[in-house]
């Protein structure tokens, strides 16, 4: 369909600083299409509020050019406007997991996603919401996850040399040697109420995340759930021996120690702090004193162009 007022949202810093000969190549493009304005974000948190003036401003259509922390702020930035002032959005993935971007089926060269998302029809997409204790939200658009992966999220962040999924193999090696440390969580959902010790709980709207961990591998962004995936309790050498390939290949549901459920609404409670990322962000790192939280899926909040 064509778009009347379109803002492309770039971040210079996606896939640790790489991105610049990628979204140089994309200009020609852009240029085609005369009511396309390009902005660049100059810090963390300034894609949200380049996403919410664009909103208020009218556009059509904000595209998030980066990886899935931009696309992350674009969505929290869009979701800050009324629901009929929201535009369709799109993704130009040039970040290190680009995770969304897949469960979207968006081609990961840049030039082909970008015409494809000006050229494509706004489909309605699911978005999840998370709360604290203290009130605090945000959304999510692929995945929270709380402990291990959270932990994988914050060692990636040095891991400098590497990029791609080799960044997160190599940040999951050092969370297993370093932080294999349990939590017990308290879990309620409209119909079910339990306590399990557990080494990661992830909450899933996409399919992946770490650019290859298959968690949902039949999860869809549409279908109106959240997917959650828990990694009980082991081992060290049962994590790395017997579980790591499972998820990569997204056949970890039969594992013994992996348990699987769709919610539309949970609240959780654990006996320490947690670690959480959403969508690749520190929502709680080190430090931090985060015990309760509450997740809910918004069926079709948003519209994306693929």
């Amino acid at each position: 369909m064509p778009y009347q007022k379109i803002r492309l949202i770039y971040n210079p810093v996606a896939n640790q600083g790489r991105t610049l000969p990628v979204a140089s190549s994309l200009c020609p493009i852009v240029e085609q299409h005369e009511h396309a304005v390009w902005v660049e974000t100059g810090c963390p948190g300034h894609a949200a509020e380049l996403a919410q003036a664009a909103a208020e401003e009218g556009c059509d259509l904000v595209i998030a050019i980066g990886g899935d922390g931009t696309v992350h702020e674009v969505v929290n930035g869009l979701m800050r406007v009324p629901v009929e002032k929201r535009p369709t959005f799109g993704i130009i993935p040039i970040g290190t997991g680009n995770d969304f971007a897949f469960s979207l089926n968006t081609p990961a060269n840049p030039e082909n996603a970008l015409c494809k998302v000006l050229a494509g029809t706004p489909h309605p997409v699911d978005i999840g919401r998370i709360e604290d204790g203290s009130g605090r939200t945000e959304y999510f658009s692929n995945a929270v996850g709380i402990g291990f992966d959270a932990i994988v999220v914050i060692h990636s962040r040095n891991v400098p040399v590497l990029k791609g999924f080799a960044v997160y193999f190599i940040a999951v090696l050092r969370t297993l040697i370093f932080n294999h440390h349990p939590f017990t969580l308290k879990m309620q959902t409209a119909d079910t109420m339990e306590e399990r010790s557990l080494l990661m709980l992830a909450i899933c709207n996409g399919q992946r995340e770490g650019g290859g961990f298959n968690l949902a591998p039949e999860g869809r962004n549409d279908d109106g759930w959240l997917d959650t995936v828990a990694l009980h309790r082991v081992t060290r050498s049962k994590l790395l021996l017997r579980t790591l390939v499972p998820f990569l290949k997204g056949t970890h549901q039969s594992l013994p120690h992996v348990s699987m459920n769709k919610i539309r609404k949970l609240s959780i409670q654990s006996d320490r702090p947690l670690i959480i990322h959403t969508d690749g962000e520190i929502y709680a790192g080190f430090g931090t004193n985060v015990h309760q939280l509450k997740f809910e899926i918004l069926p079709g909040a948003l519209y994306a162009s693929y």
